[in-house]
């Protein structure tokens, strides 16, 4: 058992739960709670740490993930666990995940079959972590085909994120663009249809056909969608607003159009 917050192994994790150059250098991140813990693909988990509490509590499922993923195993002393944890209530069990290698822009339905399912989410310069985790969990809800991020969006293995996706983050493909414009092209190339949520937008969201191959533009939660990827879409969109409400919140606004894709996708 660990049981000293100055021990090298612990120093490490916390550098991997702060850090997104520190989870980059070494090609993982951090997975907290026993939800998530359950989630983990086995062929990706690489080191499992528990408290001596959990792992009396749930002894069957952890040596049934340490047998199927042989990951390296410790055993934390509690203060030692709150210390590495993100969270102020740890739960007593935390994960080193191998990073997913991102899926090819061809598994989201850019590939030259052209595919007729395609529902894409192009998200321009998020910032906040909870959107963007949430954004995750309602996509794979939606029946979205995948999500790409402009390089500069809000890094998907933050900490926060990660717990946002409630394991959607393991489901849903996804893939930072290094230039979002020239993503655009190829999706009009491939014949999909591009809308912009955007505040100049004279169609509501709900009239376009979105049973046809369809990407939505979020833009960052302050300033919108950059001019530049706004301009390249075919149609702007809007959500109408009652009240004095002038927009919504990015993760909420994703939500609507996407659930308003799949319900026309459903009849």
């Amino acid at each position: 058992m660990i049981t000293s917050t100055s021990n090298n192994k612990v120093k490490r994790l916390v550098n991997l739960r702060k850090k997104r150059k520190a989870r980059d250098a070494e090609g993982v991140f951090l997975v907290e709670g026993i939800r998530m813990f359950q989630e983990v693909p086995e062929k990706s988990l690489l080191e499992l740490y528990v408290t001596d509490g959990f792992y009396k509590k749930e002894q069957a499922l952890v040596e049934a993930k340490r047998k199927n993923s042989r990951c390296h195993f410790e055993v934390l002393a509690d203060n030692v666990m709150a210390y590495a944890s993100d969270t102020q209530h740890p739960q007593g069990v935390l994960c080193v995940v191998r990073q997913q290698s991102g899926e090819s822009p061809a598994a989201m339905g850019l590939g030259r079959e052209g595919k007729s399912s395609s529902l894409i989410l192009l998200l321009d310069n998020l910032q906040d972590p909870g959107n963007l985790g949430t954004i995750f969990r309602t996509a794979e809800a939606a029946g979205v085909t995948g999500i790409i991020m402009s390089n500069d969006c809000v890094d998907v293995y933050n900490p926060k994120v990660i717990r946002s996706t409630m394991g959607s983050v393991f489901r849903m493909p996804f893939w930072y663009a290094e230039d979002v414009t020239a993503v655009i092209r190829e999706m009009k190339n491939r014949g999909i249809l591009t809308y912009a949520a955007h505040l100049d937008g004279k169609l509501s969201y709900d009239e376009p056909d979105y049973r046809k191959p369809t990407a939505f533009f979020i833009g960052n939660e302050g300033n919108g969608l950059r001019d530049e990827v706004a301009e390249m879409a075919d149609v702007y969109i809007r959500i109408p607003m009652a009240g004095q409400v002038e927009s919504l919140n990015a993760a909420v606004a994703a939500t609507v159009l996407m659930f308003e894709a799949g319900r026309q996708r459903r009849h």
